[in-house]
């Protein structure tokens, strides 16, 4: 079958987006499945377009046997509600004027988080009468008013409005949490098209480091330091200062470093916090290509996981507490109760506290670092886990999903 996918993140953007289409559609590729993927240069979450790439109307590439076409928008950072907008709108049009021109899909499948992308998914498929998937990775926009960013208005009642119109007219809804299926059906939303298929691991690039990277480990000072990490988009929903003023807490555990390796919104923020307290136990890690994240990860002894303190965070999986499992490092998530807590919960990969509490996270810390049996337990089971939620199993149970659908 010929796959056409639009998502808005895709490589070398190393975001959970754009990880997940990439290394579905490199699996699908392999099974014999033609994809073509229609994306935008290269930018989040700085708002730069990458070293290497243009912004350019409309490029094609090959990246792996997948066909890649990057299409011109409107480019800002991960911040500020109307420039995101523009951006969102932007790719919506090009994205769906380049679909038009793909020879013969079987298939139209859009990502959210922000789902102006699935709209150019529906339209696509009404036009080319293909059926039409909505991959679901955040209920949007309600994560708008979750992170503060705007509070609730006429505005957002009506992107409610056409978020409800999507899920009706989607063939099929694929969600990336059993919580959201659970929303959407209450909500009227027929749970018979819904189907969940939750973020994965390449078992192939993650797996247990047998030592620190000690390159990096040399850069950053973490040579014989019990290493901390907050890896991944330093974003407005993470309640960052916390980390920070748990590293603060921290100062007199001169074997202890917190890590925070990444970009995005939030970013600039943390390391004003960081300097204005004066803290020398904190290392910055610019954000890294993906293929050097497993270098990354292997100097952390522990990963930090934190959201802010938010009923809808119950329903969010962060796609990174996969990536640990793979590579045996147990997590602490300080995020609301719900089906994040429980994975961690159920297969022992780590342990669970209340978000937002920094005590809490501060002692999860010692804690780790002075059980030397507890964390081995921690880390033997986060291995273990790892083959539950392995990319392999997720990729191909989204092709069936889309044969089902063609076949309807």
């Amino acid at each position: 079958m010929h796959i056409l996918f639009l998502s808005d993140n895709f490589p070398p953007e190393g975001n959970a987006p754009a990880t997940r289409t990439y290394e579905h559609a490199v699996r699908w590729v392999k099974a014999g499945h033609k994809v073509t993927v229609i994306t935008c240069a290269p930018n989040f979450p700085e708002g730069k377009v990458f070293d290497g790439y243009r912004n350019s109307l409309y490029q094609k590439s090959d990246l792996d046997g997948i066909d890649v076409v990057r299409v011109k928008t409107y480019i800002t950072a991960n911040e500020g509600f109307v420039k995101r907008i523009l951006d969102y709108m932007s790719f919506m049009v090009m994205g769906f004027i380049a679909g038009l021109f793909q020879k013969k899909p079987d298939v139209i499948v859009a990502t959210s988080p922000q789902f102006f992308c699935a709209c150019a998914g529906w339209v696509l498929s009404v036009i080319r009468r293909k059926p039409f998937v909505f991959e679901l990775r955040d209920i949007w926009p309600a994560s708008i008013t979750a992170v503060g960013a705007m509070k609730d208005s006429k505005v957002i009642r009506l992107l409610e409005k056409l978020e409800l119109f999507l899920y009706r007219r989607a063939d099929s809804i694929i969600s990336v949490t059993h919580s959201f299926k659970k929303e959407l059906i209450e909500r009227g939303i027929d749970g018979n098209k819904i189907d969940v298929v939750l973020n994965g691991v390449d078992l192939s690039k993650y797996e247990p480091a047998l030592e620190k990277d000690s390159e990096l480990a040399k850069k950053y000072g973490l040579d014989n330091k019990f290493v901390v990490g907050y890896i991944g988009t330093h974003g407005m929903a993470h309640g960052l200062e916390h980390i920070v003023a748990v590293a603060e807490k921290l100062q007199s555990e001169s074997d202890i470093r917190i890590v925070f390796a990444g970009g995005g919104a939030a970013r600039q923020k943390v390391i004003d916090l960081v300097k204005d307290k004066q803290l020398n136990n904190v290392a910055f890690i610019d954000r890294q290509p993906k293929e050097m994240m497993p270098k990354v990860w292997s100097l952390c002894d522990v990963s930090l996981v934190p959201l802010k303190n938010s009923d809808l965070f119950k329903t969010v999986i962060p796609s990174k507490i996969f990536e640990c499992m793979g590579m045996g490092i147990p997590t602490i998530m300080s995020v609301p109760e719900g089906e994040a807590t429980a994975i961690i919960k159920n297969t022992n990969s780590g342990i669970t506290v209340a978000p937002e509490n920094v005590d809490e996270i501060v002692k999860g810390i010692l804690r780790l670092k002075n059980d030397s049996e507890l964390y081995t337990k921690l880390r033997k089971d986060s291995v273990k886990s790892g083959a539950e939620f392995s990319r392999d199993l997720m990729a191909y149970k989204m092709l069936d999903i889309f044969d089902k659908v063609i076949v309807r």
